[in-house]
């Protein structure tokens, strides 16, 4: 039983289950959750409301400094033009630091929490005593995405992307996220790492709960 403040860091690229498997540690250890993507996509959200191109880092680096709350729940925020446009503005390094205060706020509150991003290890939380890097093979990823784009665009009518568009993407995306000069993607030293390619999602959250219960046992020692 951990009785201790806990701060469990989860970072992976898109569609890896970094997500489900936060928010199922979140639940197991009745701490708070935050998806900090949601933020990257609220303020790509709001660039492409306002018109502006999401490479223009002082309007991306605007609209996260002027984040309007109601954009989290907005429908569209989940859309895959979106995807797009949160991984462009997230390479901006004055959107990471207009966003950071806000997150490193929420790893810090009392009694610990849980936070899925792309740096919550390395910048968000670097001490977080329990550290996963969730990931899986790009195909089996897109596969996942186009599944999830298939499902909403069947409730909401419109054309679904391809497999292959949404590997395509899926790749770009890893490339941007690894490869931008601020916060890049990258697995913490010290973060366990957890591929779910060949994983159910109970069998996923089951490790997930074992990796940090050997974390926390590590950090007490």
């Amino acid at each position: 039983m951990i009785t201790t403040t806990l701060v469990i860091a989860v970072d992976g690229p898109a569609a890896s289950g970094k997500g489900t498997i936060a928010k199922a540690l979140a639940q197991h250890y009745g701490l708070p959750c935050m998806d900090t993507g949601k933020l990257y996509r609220a303020c790509g959200l709001a660039v492409r409301l306002a018109g502006h191109d999401p490479y223009d880092e002082a309007a991306a680096a605007q609209a996260a400094a002027l984040m309007d709350p109601a954009l989290l729940t907005d429908p569209d925020l989940m859309s895959a033009i979106n995807s797009d446009y949160a991984s462009i503005v997230s390479s901006h390094a004055a959107v990471r630091a207009a966003l950071f205060d806000v997150q490193r706020a929420f790893a810090q509150q009392a009694g610990g929490a849980v936070l899925d991003g792309r740096d919550i290890g390395t910048v968000i939380a670097p001490d977080a005593p329990a550290k996963l890097f969730v990931t899986a093979a790009p195909e089996i990823r897109a596969a996942r995405r186009h599944a999830e784009q298939s499902a909403r665009i069947r409730e909401s009518g419109g054309a679904a992307h391809t497999l292959a568009d949404v590997l395509a993407d899926i790749r770009a995306r890893d490339a941007r996220d690894s490869g931008r000069s601020a916060a890049p993607l990258v697995q913490a030293a010290d973060a366990a790492l957890l591929d779910t390619s060949n994983l159910t999602i109970g069998a996923a959250v089951a490790a997930a709960v074992g990796l940090v219960e050997q974390a926390v046992q590590r950090s007490s020692r």
